[in-house]
């Protein structure tokens, strides 16, 4: 089968995404009969359902029998199916091109760009956006704008209930949404309305997330958000960290937007102020819109909450990165001066995959070129002429969807008629590639980022202002100033001929170029998706249509055509380049991107937190907007993953193989680790582990580290057999707390893990897999932050090694080491003393009415329960056993 007619004849998950995402539905699955390819839902599971296609063979009143395209019957009823219109692209190309043609003024061009939009709309050489591709001719309710970002919230109950609504209402109709919270006055702020103080700006962040996970987007996807918050705000290292608390915002991406002056401040390791407006100033509400830099500027007073340490904040950054790949982080003040809005619209948060920067009431309005479709074979070459032909038509097609798309709200038209905002962008890069022998990542392959995004942003720009010419240009267009920006500096100063034809023409759309993920759509046309190499050649996707296997096709053909030979180099997946690499390709292309760029450095599982500041900091330097990283096994929940863990979930344990501990990748995947644990472990094999054991003697020696925690002081006994630790003992809080049984269980896996078998790597394994684990709070700054017991665990492992190889066993800063025989007394004393400036009241000669150790809140789940006045109080949640 050729390369067109596979890609037009869609298959298993291509053909799925096609029927539930894009194509034109029908509203009524009453309407199924026997003949219909439908999409039929198998599995009805709230996060993760199964649908497989298939035809109507049987109705009988509202119970339908369908055959699957794996042959299986399933007999289920009508309102399980997705009936469609369209069944095939072709349609679906008919349907997009004649509608976006519609807009031109007289019934010629109509014709004339109908069909020009439909020749690169074929063969899936222009891919448009998901809102688009559903919506154009189809809808006129659904938005054609993929993302929005709304103002940040007014500051008060009704400005946060009025933001919600704008966002429900976006996200019902298809559309993704930004929103910034540093107009969200910082926690304990005081409100004077309702003589009380503030929740703080991330408990709101948290019901922009619920709410999120409430909304379900035409059936078939979940509403998506972006919360941000500038490097200024008092609650910025809350945000940082609230995922690392169970079940806070869990439906929203997060990221740190970042000025650089703070990044100065981290290379220089000088302090850095946390401040908010004051909100005693005269008409603050309605002055305050989140713009510190606007507020001073007019003179308006702030209030200093308190100093940190810039490195500190950046630390925390990393770390969470590191953790659990959140969060991001944009150089939004380095965005802005690139930005060719600069001067009348300042960009303030992204959209919810970070690719498109936004003003309030912003839009993105993207499609792909699918550059997988620009090989010329015969010349071993891009076509460069149809890139330019496709480039320059899809800038026209993407500013009538601005014309066409329905406006649910003024303010949104308004602004998208002020500046007309397109993001063309592309997919199939890594494809490209492999057809034309480049190793992503290589230095050539630099050079040819460097060429390619160059020319295809030379000529979308020189079609956007030949459009002005017939059209006119965006209403805030002022050709000096817009000149200015550092976008415009960089492209014109390298292709003149486009600040020539912009100061003849004028300009119609204020920025052109945007790279989105194209997640569903790439998997959807068969190729790579967005700028990204392959995930792998082989994989598994998990998505609410299910858990499919996927083949990248032209790794398969190559190998059909060369049996028994491996792949050649040039054939790269994210996980074969450094990260390094990862952002060297990023920079390439952000040269010649006026918006920003969706992309994910990948990292190996055992990739550092060094490492990842490094990275981080190598972004800013080399001119990203923004970075995220992912390290590979740190969230439980992959979308993309190379095992097939459904089938290893089901998998017998082997007697012949027996492992005498978890292995690490099964520690690195929560998934596998969980599939493991739960399998019936066959006598045979239980006995053998028995052998493994090593007993206890009844004499061992070891020492004691003092380390404080976020529950108070832990007492970490380690104890050595051999030379090696072989046991831990953990004592934090009172006897009888939940927080002291925890611990007392924690120590002892520990120590079953330490005393099974051989394994030389075991202690290391233990201090990489309990180190970093984030729990409600912190303690300490730097090298010694202790985010919860565990990592104080892996601390004291560590200092303990360290000791074992020195003889004079200096003890490290973090910890302090005891006799064994002052360990009770020192146990007893510390956790009978008292002191008031821990439950956060009082001060130097206050009463003592709170002990320093603390326990689990039964109601908010945190590390706040202290004793008060003889009572169990919760500090963060005001929860009182006492009632």
């Amino acid at each position: 089968m050729s390369t067109v007619e596979r890609n037009q004849r869609l298959e298993g998950l291509s053909e799925k995404i096609f029927l539930d995402r894009y194509a034109w539905k029908d509203a009524d699955s009453n309407n199924a009969k026997v003949g219909d390819v439908v999409l039929v839902l198998t599995k009805d599971d709230p996060k993760f359902p199964t649908k497989e296609v298939g035809e109507i063979v049987e109705r009988s009143g509202q119970i339908v029998t369908v055959k699957t395209r794996r042959g299986e019957h399933v007999q289920t009823d009508v309102e399980k199916l997705t009936l469609n219109i369209e069944k095939t692209p072709e349609e679906m190309w008919d349907r997009l091109a004649g509608a976006m043609a519609s807009v031109e003024k007289t019934p010629e061009l109509q014709q004339e760009w109908t069909g020009k939009f439909r020749s690169i709309l074929d063969d899936w050489k222009l891919v448009p956006g998901g809102r688009i591709a559903a919506g154009a001719g189809a809808s006129e309710e659904l938005t054609l704008f993929n993302c929005y970002v709304v103002p940040s919230p007014k500051d008060s109950r009704g400005g946060i209930m009025q933001t919600l609504s704008e966002m429900t209402e976006i996200m019902a109709r298809g559309g993704g949404v930004g929103i910034n919270l540093s107009s969200l006055r910082p926690r304990r702020a005081i409100v004077r309305g309702v003589n009380g103080s503030s929740s703080g700006s991330v408990s709101w962040g948290g019901l922009f997330s619920y709410t999120t996970g409430l909304i379900e987007q035409g059936g078939s996807r979940r509403g998506a958000l972006m919360l941000m918050i500038n490097d200024w705000h008092p609650d910025v290292v809350d945000f940082i960290t609230v995922k690392q608390t169970m079940g806070q915002v869990t439906n929203a991406n997060l990221s740190v937007c970042v000025s650089n002056s703070f990044m100065k401040a981290v290379k220089e390791d000088l302090d850095w102020d946390l401040v908010f407006p004051d909100t005693t100033y005269p008409d603050y509400n309605e002055i305050w819109d989140g713009d510190l830099d606007k507020w001073k500027a007019e003179g308006r007073s702030v209030i200093h909450y308190r100093t940190v340490k810039a490195r500190d904040v950046w630390q925390t950054i990393i770390e969470s990165a590191w953790k659990s790949a959140e969060p991001g982080v944009v150089f939004m003040e380095y965005y802005n001066q690139m930005s060719n809005s600069w001067y009348f619209n300042p960009i303030i948060c992204t959209n919810p995959c970070g690719e498109q920067g936004l003003p309030g009431w912003g839009v993105c309005n993207l499609s792909a070129v699918n550059l997988s479709k620009f090989y010329d074979e015969e010349k071993h070459d891009v076509d460069w002429e149809d890139l330019a032909t496709t480039t320059r038509y899809s800038v026209r097609f993407l500013d009538n969807v601005i014309d066409k798309t329905p406006y649910h709200f003024p303010e949104n038209e308004a602004n998208q008629k002020l500046e007309r905002r397109v993001g063309l962008g592309t997919m199939g890069l890594a494809e490209l590639m492999i057809k034309l022998n480049i190793r992503y990542g290589s230095p050539e392959s630099l050079e040819f980022l460097d060429k390619l995004y160059g020319f295809m942003a030379r000529e979308a720009y020189l079609a956007s202002a030949e459009i002005a010419g017939e059209k006119g240009s965006f209403q805030a267009f002022d050709t000096e100033k817009y000149l200015l920006s550092g976008f415009m500096k960089n492209i014109t100063e390298t292709y003149p001929e486009v600040g020539a034809a912009i100061r003849e023409n004028g300009m119609r759309n204020v920025t052109v170029i945007t790279q989105a993920p194209t997640g569903s759509t790439g998997t959807m046309v068969g190729t790579s998706t967005g700028i990204e190499p392959y995930f792998a050649f082989k994989y598994y996707r998990q998505s609410r249509l299910g858990f499919d296997e996927q083949f990248v096709p032209i790794a398969q053909e190559w190998l059909e055509a060369h049996p028994g030979e491996e792949l050649p180099e040039y054939f790269v997946t994210s996980m074969d380049l450094s990260a390094k690499d990862h952002i060297r390709a990023q920079a390439a292309i952000q040269r010649w991107v006026d918006s920003s760029i969706s992309k994910t450095a990948n990292c190996p599982a055992d990739f550092t937190v060094e490492e990842t500041a490094e990275l981080y900091e190598m972004a800013f330097d080399l001119g990203c907007k923004g970075v995220t990283i992912y390290r590979d096994g740190s969230r439980d929940v992959q979308v993309l993953q190379t095992e097939n863990k459904e089938e290893k979930k089901d998998a017998p344990i082997k007697e012949e193989v027996v492992e005498s501990a978890a292995s690490e990748a099964e520690l690195t995947d929560p998934v596998a680790a969980n599939a493991a644990v739960a399998s019936p472990v066959p006598q045979a094999t239980a006995n053998e582990l028995d052998k493994q054991y090593k007993k206890r003697p009844q004499i061992l020696r070891g020492a004691t580290y003092k380390i404080n925690t976020p529950f108070g002081m832990a007492y970490i006994t380690i104890n050595d057999l051999d030379g090696t630790p072989a046991e831990i003992f953990l004592n934090v809080g009172k006897a009888g707390s939940d927080v002291f049984a925890m611990a007392e269980a924690l120590g002892r896996v520990c120590s079953l893990f330490l005393r099974y078998g051989d394994h030389g790597q075991k202690v290391e394994l233990l201090i990489k897999h309990l180190k970093g684990i984030g729990g409600s709070g912190a303690i300490g700054f730097g090298a010694n932050r202790v985010e919860s017991i565990a990592d104080a665990v892996a601390k004291a492992l560590e200092t303990h090694v360290l000791n074992n190889t020195q003889d004079d066993h200096i003890p490290a800063p973090i910890a302090a080491t005891l006799e064994l025989e002052d360990f009770t007394d020192a146990l007893n004393a510390e956790l009978n003393s008292v002191t008031l400036t821990d439950a956060g009241h009082g001060g130097h000669g206050s009463h003592n009415h709170a002990t320093s150790s603390r326990d689990l809140c039964p109601s908010c789940g945190s590390a706040s329960l202290v004793n008060i006045e003889g009572c169990k109080t919760c500090s963060n949640c005001g929860y009182s056993r006492c009632g």
